[in-house]
């Protein structure tokens, strides 16, 4: 059977990671690269604020190609889909099967990525789609994912997560209304170490930085 060809929409984060993992731990799929929203302006990935130069140390250490996607700061809906169209045009020139994203529930959120791939030989797919978050959560921990927040929405979680590890002692004290993989945008991560990496990651915390209405923590290479 021939293995379908897939991109993964990449973050940096855990779910992208864990996704990885699903995926590659499914005969049916090859995943082909990966594809990832850059900031063009900060040289960041797009809301999760992470550096560029850790975001292809990530791919290396999982021995994928990147695809960067250029984006301005603001960036209008039109200018997005714009650049997403020419990723997919390059993606179905090089016969690309599927499309895979590490969505775990906000179902307006897959019926725009649905949406966007309708009219394309791409089919989307959604390795964790539907899982239990709480128990997701678990798995990417015991499974040996390490990641930290990047990212805190203080609207929703308190700024001192804000550079924290992504294990069980978060998850003990995060709020009953907070989801544990943040899908809400409650929090972001930066995943450095697991099963889907040839190698761990060196890291170190940088400064803490509030900008437009969310709390960063700066991640450095080590």
């Amino acid at each position: 059977m021939r293995r379908l060809r897939t991109l993964l929409s990449w973050s940096s984060g855990k779910d992208s990671a864990w996704t990885l993992h699903t995926l590659r731990s499914d005969e049916r799929y090859e995943v082909a690269g990966l594809v990832t929203t850059i900031n063009e302006s900060a040289d960041r990935v797009a809301m999760h604020a992470v550096r560029t130069e850790l975001l292809r140390t990530q791919a290396r250490a999982a021995r994928l190609p990147l695809w960067e996607l250029a984006i301005p700061s603001p960036c209008s809906n039109e200018q997005y889909e714009s650049v997403l169209r020419a990723a997919i045009t390059r993606a179905e020139e090089e016969a690309i099967d599927c499309f895979a994203f590490g969505d775990l529930f906000l179902e307006d959120i897959r019926a725009y990525r649905e949406k966007q791939l309708a009219a394309t030989k791409l089919t989307p797919i959604f390795p964790l789609w539907g899982r239990d978050t709480r128990e997701l959560a678990r798995e990417m921990i015991s499974g040996g994912l390490r990641a930290r927040i990047t990212c805190v929405d203080p609207r929703a979680l308190s700024a001192s997560f804000a550079g924290r590890e992504f294990d069980q002692a978060l998850l003990n004290d995060l709020p009953a209304d907070v989801d544990p993989c943040g899908e809400r945008g409650e929090f972001h991560t930066f995943a450095y170490c697991g099963p889907m990496f040839a190698a761990p990651l060196s890291i170190a915390n940088g400064v803490v930085v509030e900008r437009d209405g969310f709390v960063f923590a700066d991640l450095l290479p080590e």
